[in-house]
């Protein structure tokens, strides 16, 4: 079945503002900056059966890193092992692991069952409050439990309390903390069984952020341009703790016409300066502009509220190799400046998934990929040497 997302998308008569979303729009890649390449020594599945991808730390409300007993607690997604391994995000469960000097420990699936309002569990953000016990996971509820499949996407919270033993439990009933208003994102069910890679429409990835000026608590979340019917119409989102309430804000940045996911976004600042960052795909670059490497790319701003430029010059922070294009994905930048995501499709030598489907199981990594940190430099981001 094909999907053509631009007949589900709402404009708004004809309007064509943007909701004074700063745009990206990269004219030129140049000699981008490469990540190593991925072998053999570095593909080490962590748990026999499970495939893990995107991840995330607890961080504290500064966005440094939370280590108790040594140990950092981190979440990711996980899914039996399956012969396709795109197959996964339908099986998709947010597991909760420790990472020390000794390597990686499980510690199950982060959530109890049956808890989750939806049929799968995708990637958020987790803070530790002040206080030191409470926990907050911000994740993306894909859709509904009990319900028809559907590829629907909804940003929840959930809180859970942090022990001495650094175990987290208690959970209480997850909460949706804002809805897609249809006018600047767009709120589709998207009930498709086998929409077209690339194409689906988003509300997802919240990403919490406290800013340092001011004091008030964000989250950033990938999603797509309500106003636009192109089917390219990726943006980058923010809500924004007021009182008890989240509030929906106006989009931080938009590439309509240009790319149809900016996914995974966060924040950090540093030296008064903001750095969103996202991680995007070659393939979800429109086939009418330039197309970047599958990478990690940012923009840079004096406030959160922007107006946002590229950093680089075009955004590009961290690229693929050449030659391995889908080596590694869903780059997060912890507090550290390091730059975790997981190894893809690795060691493929100028073949492809989709003309090489053998290969898809014995060349997909499934595991967490070597680590590398940033170095910030004005309005350049740069791969520490």
């Amino acid at each position: 079945m094909s999907h053509d997302p631009a007949l589900r998308l709402q404009p708004i008569g004809q309007s064509i503002e943007n909701f004074g979303a700063s745009r990206w729009a990269p004219q030129a890649f140049g000699d981008p900056p490469t990540l190593p390449r991925i072998t053999a020594a570095d593909v080490a599945p962590i748990l026999p059966g499970i495939d893990l991808w995107d991840c995330w730390p607890l961080a504290h409300e500064d966005g440094s890193t939370v280590i108790r007993r040594g140990r950092a607690l981190w979440f990711l997604l996980s899914a039996p092992v399956l012969p396709d391994p795109a197959d996964r995000h339908v099986f998709a469960r947010i597991r909760l692991m420790s990472h020390g000097a000794d390597g990686w420990r499980d510690h199950g699936h982060a959530l109890p069952d049956g808890l989750n309002p939806g049929s799968r569990e995708w990637a958020g953000s987790a803070v530790l409050a002040d206080d030191g016990v409470t926990v907050t996971l911000y994740y993306t509820v894909a859709g509904r439990r009990g319900g028809p499949f559907s590829f629907e996407q909804r940003l929840f919270a959930v809180d859970g309390r942090l022990d001495d033993d650094a175990a987290i439990g208690q959970w209480q009933t997850p909460r949706e903390i804002v809805v897609a208003d249809g006018v600047r994102y767009v709120c589709d069910r998207q009930e498709i069984a086998d929409p077209v890679p690339g194409t689906i429409k988003a509300f997802r990835d919240p990403a919490w952020f406290r800013d340092p000026a001011t004091g008030k608590a964000h989250v950033v979340f990938t999603a797509s341009a309500a106003w636009s019917r192109d089917a390219c119409n990726g943006i980058v989102g923010i809500a924004t703790r007021e009182g008890e309430a989240w509030v929906l804000g106006d989009p931080l940045v938009e590439a309509i016409g240009v790319n149809n996911e900016l996914e995974r976004a966060c924040l950090v600042c540093r030296a008064g300066r903001y750095y969103l960052f996202w991680s995007t795909q070659r393939h979800t670059f429109s086939p009418d502009t330039l197309a970047g490497p599958n990478g990690l790319y940012a923009m840079v701003a004096d406030q959160i509220s922007g107006p946002w430029r590229p950093v680089n010059g075009n955004g590009l922070v961290a690229a693929n190799p050449l030659d391995e294009p889908a080596q590694s994905y869903s780059w997060w930048v912890t507090g550290e400046d390091e730059v975790w995501s997981f190894i893809d499709y690795w060691g493929m030598e100028g073949r492809s998934p989709a003309d090489h489907p053998e290969l898809l199981r014995s060349h997909f990594g499934g595991t967490p990929a070597p680590v590398f940190r940033l170095r910030y430099d004005g309005d350049r981001v740069l791969i520490a040497g």
